[in-house]
């Protein structure tokens, strides 16, 4: 599903964000990718999205090289990932509902499929009697709930998550971790930076371990 093979990132000015990364995630997995700021985990996470390019090496995504992407097909490839970040980035002017639906409208989905989908998706996430509600009537841990929900929408094969839970308390980010499992459980590739150590301990998930650019642990059913 992900691979980076000897990917290194140097900004301008000589900042050497990622260091020599050899990684391969599988279809399915649910991997932690975890350090303190600045050890790489926000890089590492824009090499995904394609937000930013490797300095040297290869970023490969579902059998898709990403240096070899013509700029065109970049939201063509980010139609196949959902994305949930700390701050949530919901759309102020438009309800929950719309906010949902915005993602299936923007590859043109029909109408018909469009008011079928959403009240399924906010159901799973528990939100069916907040449809009408704007962003800034919910909670943080609602407005979360509405970034996965518009994440997984239109059923991505990978979901990206960059610390879901770094605005949350403890019992929300509970939460939000449960969905995301669900969502890994029915086959969804999950990739989640964090550095909230109780919940990488508890779920005993793979764990990649960055320091300084480079990976310095990687494993299963690690902790922080």
């Amino acid at each position: 599903m992900i691979t980076l093979n000897e990917v290194t990132k140097q900004y301008s000015g000589g900042s050497l964000a990622l260091d020599n990364i050899n990684l391969h995630i599988q279809k399915g997995e649910f991997v932690f990718i975890v350090g303190q700021s600045g050890a790489g985990k926000s890089t590492f996470v824009k090499l995904i999205l394609k937000e930013e390019n490797p300095t040297k090496g290869k970023v490969v995504i579902d059998g898709i090289d990403l240096g070899q992407l013509h700029r065109r097909r970049v939201p063509y490839l980010r139609r196949r990932m959902g994305v949930v970040f700390q701050d949530f980035r919901l759309l102020p002017k438009k309800t929950v509902y719309e906010n949902v639906a915005y993602s299936m409208e923007i590859i043109g989905a029909r109408p018909k499929e469009v008011r079928k989908r959403v009240p399924l998706i906010l159901s799973m996430v528990g939100l069916s009697q907040c449809t009408k509600k704007y962003p800034e009537q919910l909670s943080g841990g609602e407005q979360q709930r509405v970034s996965i929900a518009r994440a997984m929408i239109n059923n991505p094969p990978l979901l990206i998550a960059d610390e879901p839970t770094g605005n949350l308390d403890p019992d929300t980010s509970w939460e939000i971790m449960r969905l995301l499992k669900q969502f890994n459980g029915n086959g969804t590739t999950v990739v989640m930076a964090t550095h909230d150590q109780n919940i990488v301990d508890a779920m005993k998930m793979r764990v990649v371990k960055l320091e300084n650019g480079r990976i310095v642990r990687d494993e299963s059913m690690g902790g922080y």
